[in-house]
């Protein structure tokens, strides 16, 4: 039985990122246009290429020379009405509402989507990918990435795990859904 590799990759960065601000529907930082096709070699044959909607994530998709497939279940996690808000802003103005949010996976107070809600919206997606073998790259965002990652490990770490511009993690389907760290050998395990 072929093995699901799913790759997925953190968008590259944003003035939101480093503002510490909730994201909008924001452009990445970088010059995208000229670095396009830029990481499709990291692969020996071309991955299916998945993407979340917003701009950030389409404009990463062209480093791999593609636009790639918008899939709407990896769309950033709805932050209501804290979108384009300041963590340090919200923590002066409304600080339970925050504490609240970060104790609580199922708390919502920003009236948007709860990370119980994100985690299970990600989990019905990761189980889509269980019966399609072969070499898979999403491009999303942190949260995304991380409620992949608290689903496949069974794990309340949410907010424990930071994920980086143009990080990336490796997951594998093989009858479960297992974490993989590469080491330095490079050569890519799913061809």
């Amino acid at each position: 039985m072929q093995s699901t590799c799913l790759t997925l990759l953190c968008h590259a960065r944003t003035v939101a990122q480093k503002l510490a601000r909730f994201p909008t529907d924001e452009p990445v930082e970088m010059d995208w246009q000229s670095a396009s096709g830029s990481l499709s070699l990291q692969f020996k044959e071309t991955p299916r290429l998945f993407t979340a909607p917003e701009l950030r994530a389409r404009q990463t998709a062209v480093l791999f020379g593609s636009d790639g497939m918008v899939v709407e279940a990896l769309r950033d996690c709805d932050f209501g009405r804290w979108k384009g808000a300041r963590m340090g802003d919200l923590q002066r103005s409304e600080p339970e509402a925050l504490q609240a949010w970060l104790d609580d996976p199922q708390a919502a107070p920003h009236g948007g989507e709860s990370v119980a809600q994100l985690v299970e919206r990600v989990g019905a997606w990761l189980e889509t990918l269980e019966a399609t073998p072969g070499r898979i790259v999403a491009i999303t965002h942190p949260f995304v990435i991380r409620a992949a990652l608290t689903r496949v490990l069974h794990s309340p770490a949410f907010n424990l795990i930071d994920v980086e511009p143009l990080s990336a993690i490796e997951l594998r389907f093989n009858g479960r859904w297992r974490l993989r760290l590469p080491g330095t050998n490079l050569e890519d395990p799913c061809s």
